[in-house]
C-alpha cells in the first residue's frame, strides 16, 4: 500500500456506523486466520509477529525468480492465474482487428516470441541510435532529449523519481495551484536506484557500482555498439554528475518544499543551459506556460550539465538508456545481462520469471486498463464491490468519530480535518471511466515497438490533462494490482479489486479477519491523507497550513516518537530500519488499524463475537493484520528496502499492534513481555 504525491503528487460529521454485509452469515463464517502459519509455542507479547507468522517463516521458501514472497504473492499469484487464462481466452478468440482485445493479443503474441526478438537483433533500436548520433550540438542534444521525456506513472515511485531520461513529467493539480493541472518537472537520468548508490562508501555499494560500470559496457558490447569500454567511462562518469545534481530522498519526500511553480520565463532563467525551446516542442509541450519545478534545485544542476558536459558522453548516455530501459524487448543476451545486474546482483533473485509472466506485467504497463476491463468482468462480482464500499464507509465514519475525540485538537483543525474524511472520493474496484486505446497501434512480430509506442501513448494520455480541470475519479492503479493508493492532490483513494480476494478479502470469513486484514488496507489509504505529508493537503487538495501552531506541534512529536519506535528495530546485524523515512507509511498503520479496529467493533452492533477456533474476535482481528505482513526477503532485497523505500519491511509493519490497547487485552501483554509498552509510550497518533 502507498501513498502518491499526486503528484504524490498524487499522495464525517454526524455520521452514523454504516451497516455493511459482512456481519452474520447464513453459514458459519470461517476464522479466516491461518492457523497452520501460527507458532503457539511463542508468547504473542515476546514476539507477535512469530507466533502470527513463525511456521509459515520457517517453512516458506522464496522462489528462485523472487526476491521477496510474502501475503502479497498469495493474492497475485491468483491474479497471475487469472490474467493468464483471460488472455489466453481473448488469444484463442481470434478478436476482430482495432479493438482492444486484438491488441492484447497482438501485444502478447510479439513479446513472447523471443525467437524473433533475437532474429531481428539491434534492428529494431537502430533508428534511436542514429537519432543520438546525428546530435550535433546543444539544440539537437535538448530536442533529443526533450523527445525522450516519458510520464511517471507508477504510483509506487512517489516523489522519489528516478527516470532513465534526464528529466520525468507529472500531470495533475499542482501543489501551489489549487484547480489549475500542470505538468511537473521532476529529477531523473539514472540508471541505479537512488543517488546514495552513486556515493555511499561501504564494501558493498562500491561493489554495486563496479558492477554497474561493468555493466554498461557488457549492454554496449552485447548491442553491437563499437568502442564499448570507453563508452561506457563516459557513460558512468556522466551518471556520477547527474547523481551529484539530484536532490536527497529527504528533501524529495519533502512536499511542502517542493511546491515551487515556474513559468516559462522563469524555466529559462532559473535553469540554463538546456534550449528549452527545443526542449518543450519536442515534448509536446510548446506553448505551455507554467510549470511545478518540484526538484527545483536539480532541474537547475541537470540544466547546467547539458552545456557543461561533452556532447559525446551524452550521447552515449542516450544511447545506453534507451537499450537499458528496453532490455525486455531486445535480443536474449541485453535480457539476461539486464537481469544479472537488476535482479540478481541488486536484488539477490537468482532466476529470472519465465517470458510468459513477464508478458503480463507488460502487458499491464501498457494496456493495464484493457485488461483490467476484461478482468473485473469476469472475476469481480458486483456484490464484492458492495461489501467493500460499506466497509469503507464504516471506517471513513469511525476515522472521522476518532478526530472528533481528539483532546489536544483545535477545533478549526478539528473541523477541517472531519471535512477531509467526509469528502474523500473513494475507488472501489475499478475505475467508473474507462482508457481509450484506439491511438495506440499494436502489432504481432514487433515487441520493441509496441513498447515504444506503449509510452508514446501513455504520455499523450498524460499530457492530454493540460488545461482541463482535474478528475478526482481518476485511477491510477489497474484493477488487476494488488496494492492500494492514496492520492491526496486529488484526496482520493483507489482500492484495485485484485486485492480484494485473499488473504486480505475473504468473503467466507467473520468480520474479525476482514476488519483486520483488507480494512486495516482502507484504514491505512485513508490514513495516509492525514500522514506527515498527507496532513500538509486540505479537503479540496490544496497544500496549504490548515493547523494551529500547538496542533502541528502536538502531532509532530507523535510522529517523532514513532520513528524513534522503528529506528529501534534491527533487520540486520548491522541495519536498522529508518524511522524518519518510513513515518508516513507507519502513521498510516497505526492510524489505519486504529480505525479498522473501531469499525469492526461497531459493526458489532452491541453483540459479542463468537469464538472460532479457540479465538476471541479481537485476537482474530490482529492475528488477521499480522499475517498480511507475512514476510521473507533475501538479503540484497532488504538492503535495498531499508535504503531507498518508504515502507518499512512487513514484519515491522505487524508490530503496529504494540500501539494499540486493545492488543494487550486480547493477549495478556504484559510488562515483562519484550514487546511491551507503556501506556505513554504507544503511540496514538489520529
Amino acid at each position: 500500500m502507498t501513498k502518491r504525491l499526486a503528484p504524490a503528487l498524487v499522495l464525517i460529521a454526524g455520521l452514523a456506523f454504516a451497516a455493511v454485509s459482512c456481519g452474520p452469515r447464513a453459514e458459519a463464517p470461517q476464522v479466516g486466520v491461518n492457523l497452520a502459519g501460527m507458532d503457539t509455542s511463542v508468547r504473542p507479547g515476546a514476539d507477535f509477529y512469530d507466533y502470527a507468522n513463525g511456521a509459515w517463516q520457517r517453512s516458506t521458501e522464496i522462489p528462485a525468480d523472487r526476491s521477496s514472497v510474502g501475503s502479497f504473492y498469495r493474492a497475485f499469484l491468483e491474479t497471475e492465474r487469472q490474467t493468464t487464462e483471460l488472455v489466453m481466452g481473448i488469444i484463442q478468440s481470434n478478436p476482430p482487428p482495432g479493438a482492444d482485445a486484438a491488441r492484447i493479443a497482438n501485444f502478447y503474441n510479439a513479446y513472447i516470441n523471443t525467437a524473433a526478438i533475437d532474429a531481428a537483433g539491434t534492428a529494431p533500436l537502430q533508428g534511436d541510435l542514429a537519432r543520438f548520433e546525428a546530435i550535433a550540438n546543444r539544440r539537437d542534444l535538448s530536442r533529443v532529449l526533450g523527445e525522450q521525456v516519458r510520464a511517471d506513472v507508477d504510483p509506487l515511485n512517489a516523489t522519489n523519481f528516478y527516470t532513465e531520461n534526464l528529466f520525468g513529467i507529472f500531470v495533475t493539480q499542482g501543489l501551489a495551484t489549487p484547480g489549475e493541472v500542470i505538468p511537473y518537472i521532476l529529477q531523473g537520468g539514472l540508471g541505479l536506484p537512488e543517488r546514495e548508490y552513486y556515493f555511499a562508501n561501504d564494501a558493498e555499494m562500491m561493489t554495486l557500482r563496479a558492477q554497474y560500470r561493468a555493466y554498461i559496457e557488457q549492454v554496449l558490447t552485447a548491442a553491437g555498439v563499437t568502442d564499448a569500454g570507453a563508452k561506457a567511462q563516459r557513460i558512468y562518469n556522466l551518471e556520477m554528475q547527474i547523481a551529484r545534481a539530484h536532490v536527497s530522498r529527504a528533501e524529495s519526500e519533502n512536499m511542502a518544499g517542493s511546491a515551487t511553480v515556474w513559468t516559462r520565463a522563469e524555466l529559462q532563467q532559473r535553469a540554463p543551459g538546456i534550449d528549452w525551446d527545443a526542449f518543450l516542442a519536442a515534448a509536446q509541450l510548446p506553448n505551455q506556460q507554467r510549470f511545478g519545478a518540484y526538484h527545483a534545485q536539480a532541474i537547475t544542476r541537470l540544466s547546467a550539465l547539458v552545456a557543461s558536459q561533452p556532447l559525446q558522453a551524452w550521447k552515449d548516455w542516450l544511447a545506453f538508456h534507451q537499450i537499458n530501459s528496453h532490455a525486455d524487448v531486445l535480443p536474449t543476451a541485453i535480457d539476461q545481462a539486464h537481469f544479472a545486474y537488476y535482479g540478481t546482483a541488486l536484488s539477490g533473485t537468482p532466476q529470472q520469471r519465465e517470458r510468459s509472466r513477464r508478458a503480463l506485467d507488460a502487458l499491464n504497463q501498457h494496456l493495464g486498463d484493457a485488461v483490467g476491463r476484461a478482468y473485473v468482468e469476469r472475476y469481480f462480482p458486483a456484490s464484492a464491490r458492495e461489501e467493500i464500499q460499506g466497509m469503507v464507509d464504516n471506517i471513513k465514519a469511525a476515522f472521522a468519530q476518532r478526530i472528533r475525540g481528539l483532546e489536544w485538537m483545535a477545533a478549526s483543525t478539528r473541523d477541517e480535518a472531519v471535512r477531509k474524511v467526509e469528502t474523500i472520493v473513494v475507488g472501489v474496484g475499478y475505475p467508473d471511466a474507462w482508457r481509450d486505446y484506439s491511438h495506440y497501434e499494436v502489432t504481432a512480430d514487433n515487441a520493441y515497438a509496441n513498447a515504444i509506442a506503449g509510452e508514446r501513448a501513455e504520455y499523450a494520455h498524460q499530457i492530454a490533462k493540460l488545461g482541463r480541470p482535474m478528475d478526482r475519479a481518476e485511477w491510477w492503479m489497474t484493477p488487476q494490482t494488488v496494492n492500494a493508493v492514496n492520492l491526496p492532490v486529488q484526496n482520493a483513494l483507489n482500492f484495485p479489486a485484485a486485492i480484494l480476494q485473499p488473504p486480505f478479502f475473504n468473503a467466507a470469513a467473520d468480520p474479525a479477519y476482514n476488519y483486520g486484514a483488507i480494512g486495516a488496507v482502507i484504514g491505512h489509504e485513508i490514513s495516509h491523507s492525514f500522514d506527515n505529508n498527507g496532513a500538509a493537503f486540505d479537503s479540496t487538495g490544496a497544500l496549504r497550513n490548515w493547523w494551529t501552531e500547538a496542533d502541528l506541534a502536538a502531532f509532530r512529536a507523535q510522529g517523532e516518537a514513532l520513528a524513534r519506535q522503528y529506528d529501534a528495530y534491527e533487520a540486520l546485524p548491522d541495519l536498522h530500519v529508518n524511522g524518519a523515512l518510513t513515518l508516513g507509511e507507519n502513521i498510516a498503520d497505526v492510524a489505519g488499524l486504529q480505525a479498522a479496529y473501531d469499525a469492526y467493533h461497531a459493526s458489532l452492533g452491541g453483540r459479542e463475537a463468537p469464538v472460532i477456533d479457540g479465538l476471541t474476535g479481537d485476537q482474530r482481528f490482529f492475528l488477521a493484520y499480522a499475517q498480511t505482513w507475512a514476510t521473507k526477503m533475501r538479503e540484497e532485497a532488504l538492503r535495498q528496502r531499508i535504503a531507498t523505500d518508504g515502507h518499512a519491511p512487513g514484519m515491522f509493519r505487524a508490530l503496529t499492534v504494540r500501539n494499540l490497547d486493545a492488543w494487550y487485552a486480547a493477549f495478556d501483554v504484559q510488562p515483562s513481555d519484550a514487546q511491551y509498552l507503556a501506556p505513554e509510550q504507544r503511540v496514538r497518533v489520529w
